[in-house]
């Protein structure tokens, strides 16, 4: 098992989870963050800490799809163990569904 992290993260990219993260395993994106499935030791820290209720662990039906991103985002994207602020319009983005294919952006974070 591993936690991952989900659309709900997009546009929002609170920062909360990056800092109770004890393994340094997220990464970031433009305008979200996700999580590398190899490193992520399952302790699931991070996922209370959300917000957005943007990390779930991957055993809940559904989620293959998120999963397949944040293997192959955290790949790309840079390394992050600091938390920043959120951007300033994030509570506007926290409950809007589906942002996926409107506003992902695959280019990467600019991490510590």
């Amino acid at each position: 098992m591993t936690y991952v992290v989900t659309d709900a993260c997009i546009r929002c990219k609170y920062m909360d989870c990056v800092e109770v993260c004890p393994v340094d395993c997220f990464y970031e994106g433009e305008n979200m963050l996700v999580i590398n499935p190899s490193e992520c030791i399952d302790c699931g820290v991070c996922e209370p800490e959300c917000p957005a209720e943007a990390i779930l662990p991957d055993t809940e039906n559904g989620l293959e799809k998120w999963l397949e991103l944040n293997t192959s985002m955290s790949a790309n994207w840079p390394n992050i163990t600091r938390k920043r602020d959120a951007p300033a319009d994030a509570d506007a983005w926290k409950d809007v569904p589906d942002k996926y294919d409107a506003h992902f952006s695959a280019n990467p974070g600019t991490g510590d």
